[in-house]
C-alpha cells in the first residue's frame, strides 16, 4: 500500500507553499509525511518549553525513538548498567528558518539543537549512555553505516548494547516538489522502482531506531530476537562512476560481496534483497547489474531470490532510507511474508533480469526459502557521494518452548500522570491482544526488570493472557474515571506471613512453594536457620545426644 500524501490546496497554503510554486504546472504535490512530527513531550526528557521549541524536529523524534527502542528491547535507560553506544543520522536541517522569529539562528543554544553534530550525544546525555557517540553523515546510506558501525562497537567490545539508526523530517511537514527532468524526483508523485514506467521517486519523512547485542548475550539474557545481523559491510566508489552522484556499478559489486564473506553466505542461501529502488532510469538497472555480478561469485546452486524496495511505499526517506529497508526486512522475517513491490507491473526492460535468479515480487507471498536453509535477505543502500552499505541478515535462531502452566502474575505499569499511565494501561492491553504466541511469564518479568519505575503506578494480577487483556481494559477505565488512584511510588518492605492461630492447614504454601522460585529459596533458608543454633532440650540426668558431651546440638 502506498502511504505518501497528496496535498491540497489549503494544506499548502496552511504549510506556507506560495501560490506562485504551488500553481505551478511541474509543482507535484506529493510527499511522505510522518504524522505529529512536531509534537514532543519536553517535560518528559528535561527540557524547557523554549529549549524544545529551538529543536529541529529530527533531534526531538530521534530522542524519542532511541528511548522507546530501548524500553522495547526491556533496557530501559539506567536499570541493567550496560555500556550503550549511539550511532545514528539525520538529513540536513530545514527547521532554521522557522526560529528566526523566536531565536537567531546563530546563537549557541539553537546550533545546539540545529546542526546533527550533536544528535547522537544529545541521546547520550539525556539518557545517560556511556558507550561511543557518534553521528554518521554519507548521504542516503547513512543509516545502514550506522549499524554498521554499531555492530562493529559492539563485536569489539567498545559497548554491551548499540542504538543504530537514522531520522530525515523536513519541514512544513505537508507539501511537493517542482518536478526537473533527469533528476532524481518523480514526474507524477508516485515512486515504481523497476517498473517499465519507472520516472524516479518521491522525498519522505521517517525515523528508525534498531538495539543491537551480541547474539550469545542475548540468548543467555533471554532477550527477545528480532533477527540476526550475519555480517555488514560499507565502502565508497571513488572516482568510477559517470559522476559524483551517480550510483556506481564496481562499488555495489564489491560492497554486496564483502557483506556476504563476512556473513559466511553463499548467494544461492539469500532468497530476498531489500533493494535501495528509487525507481530512476539510471540507479534500478545499475543495481540490477551489481547483484547478479555479486551472485555470481557463488559456488552453490542457483536460487530464486526476491527483490524489494520500501521508497514506492512511504517516499525516500534520505538518511533514514537503509534503516527503513532494515526494519520492513525484519518484520518480513518475524511474519515470514514477502511484501509486493507497489506499483510494479511490467519490469524496466533495462534491468535485463533474464539469467539472473532475481525477480521482483509484485505480490504478498509467503516466505519460503530454498530446502534446509533458513530466510536469509540482503539489505543494500546507496549514498550520493557514492559510500555504499549492505548488510546479511538472518531469521532469528528457533528458542525452547518455555513452561506454558497457568499460574498467577504481577503486571506493574507506571507513568508520571495518570493520563499517562492510562494511556500505557491501554497500549499494553491492545498490545496482548491477540497474541497467543506471548507467555504471560515473559511479559511480567520485562514489565517488573525491563521498564523504568515512574511516580504513578498500579499493578494487575492476572493468570492468563486473555485475563489479562480483560483485566487491563477495566483498569484503564477505573484510572480515567478516577476510581481507581494510582500510587505514589516508595520504598516499602515485602514479608510473607504466616501468623496461624487457627487459620493454617498442611499444604497450604506448596503451590506458592513449587510455583515460584524467590518464595521457595526463602522457605529453605528460613528452614535451615535453627540447624546449630538450638539446645537440644537438654535437662539434669538426661542422656547427651550421640557425640556430645554437654547435650547440645551440633552444626
Amino acid at each position: 500500500m502506498e502511504s505518501l500524501s497528496h496535498a491540497s490546496d489549503e494544506a499548502l497554503a496552511e504549510a506556507g507553499i506560495p501560490p506562485e510554486l504551488s500553481g505551478h504546472p511541474g509543482y507535484v504535490r506529493a510527499k511522505g509525511v510522518l504524522e505529529e512530527a512536531e509534537l514532543f513531550d519536553a517535560e518528559f526528557f528535561g527540557f524547557s518549553p523554549r529549549e524544545a521549541r529551538q529543536m529541529d524536529p529530527q533531534q526531538r523524534r530521534f530522542l524519542k525513538c532511541a528511548w522507546e527502542a530501548l524500553e522495547d528491547a526491556g533496557h530501559p535507560p539506567g536499570t541493567h548498567g550496560a555500556s550503550v553506544g549511539v550511532f545514528a543520522t539525520s538529513s540536513a536541517t530545514t527547521y532554521q528558518p522557522l526560529l528566526a522569529s523566536d531565536a537567531p539562528a546563530d546563537t549557541w543554544q539553537a546550533r545546539l539543537g540545529l546542526e546533527s553534530d550533536f544528535l547522537a550525544t544529545r541521546v547520550s546525555y539525556k539518557l545517560d549512555l556511556r558507550g561511543p557517540g557518534l553521528t554518521v553523515r554519507t548521504g542516503c546510506s547513512g543509516s545502514l553505516v550506522a549499524v554498521h558501525l554499531a555492530c562493529r562497537s559492539v563485536l569489539s567490545g567498545e559497548c554491551d548494547l548499540a542504538l543504530a539508526g537514522g531520522v530525515s523530517i523536513s519541514v512544513p511537514l505537508a507539501g511537493g516538489y517542482l518536478y526537473q527532468p533527469g533528476m532524481i524526483l518523480s514526474p507524477d508523485g508516485h515512486c515504481r522502482a523497476f517498473d517499465a514506467r519507472a520516472g524516479g521517486t518521491v522525498r519522505g519523512n521517517g525515523v528508525g531506531v534498531v538495539v543491537l547485542k551480541r547474539l550469545e548475550r542475548a540468548l543467555e539474557d533471554g532477550d527477545t530476537l528480532h533477527a540476526v545481523i550475519r555480517g555488514t559491510a560499507i565502502n565508497n566508489d571513488g572516482s568510477g562512476k559517470m559522476g559524483y552522484t551517480a550510483p556506481g556499478l564496481t562499488g555495489q559489486v564489491e560492497v554486496i560481496a564483502r557483506a556476504q564473506e563476512v556473513a559466511g553466505v553463499q548467494p544461492h542461501e539469500v532468497s530476498f534483497v531489500e533493494t535501495h529502488g528509487t525507481g530512476t532510469a539510471l540507479g534500478d538497472p545499475i543495481e540490477v547489474a551489481a547483484l547478479a555480478r555479486a551472485f555470481q561469485r557463488g559456488t552453490g546452486p542457483t536460487g530464486r531470490c526476491a527483490l524489494g524496495a520500501t521508497k514506492p511505499n512511504i517516499g525516500h526517506l534520505d538518511s533514514a532510507a537503509g534503516i527503513a529497508g532494515l526494519l520492513k526486512t525484519v518484520l518480513s522475517l518475524r511474519h515470514r511474508k514477502l511484501p509486493p513491490v507497489v506499483h510494479f507491473e511490467q519490469p524496466n526492460p533495462a534491468l535485463g533480469l533474464e539469467g539472473t535468479p532475481f525477480f521482483i515480487n509484485a505480490r504478498l507471498s509467503d516466505w519460503t526459502p530454498p530446502e534446509g536453509l533458513p530466510r536469509i535477505a540482503g539489505v543494500s543502500s546507496f549514498g550520493i557521494g557514492g559510500t555504499n552499505a549492505h548488510v546479511v541478515v538472518e531469521e532469528p535462531p528457533a528458542l525452547p518452548a518455555r513452561e506454558t502452566a497457568e499460574r498467577w502474575h504481577v503486571l506493574p505499569l507506571s507513568a508520571r500522570s495518570d493520563a499517562a499511565l492510562a494511556t500505557a494501561v491501554r497500549r499494553l492491553g491492545a498490545a496482548l491482544t491477540g497474541r497467543a504466541e506471548l507467555t504471560l511469564a515473559d511479559v511480567a518479568h520485562t514489565l517488573q526488570r525491563g521498564r523504568t519505575a515512574f511516580e504513578r503506578r498500579v499493578t494487575l494480577v492476572c493468570r492468563d493472557l486473555p485475563g489479562a487483556v480483560r483485566g487491563l481494559e477495566r483498569l484503564a477505565r477505573e484510572v480515567e474515571r478516577g476510581e481507581r488512584s494510582p500510587g505514589e511510588a516508595r520504598i516499602r518492605e515485602v514479608a510473607f506471613l504466616f501468623p496461624g492461630q487457627g487459620a493454617q492447614y498442611p499444604g497450604m504454601g506448596r503451590a506458592l512453594y513449587s510455583a515460584h522460585a524467590v518464595f521457595r529459596d526463602e522457605v529453605d533458608r528460613c528452614a535451615g536457620l535453627p540447624r546449630g543454633r538450638v539446645l537440644a532440650g537438654g535437662r539434669a540426668g538426661a542422656h547427651p545426644r550421640p557425640g556430645t558431651s554437654d547435650g547440645r546440638a551440633v552444626e
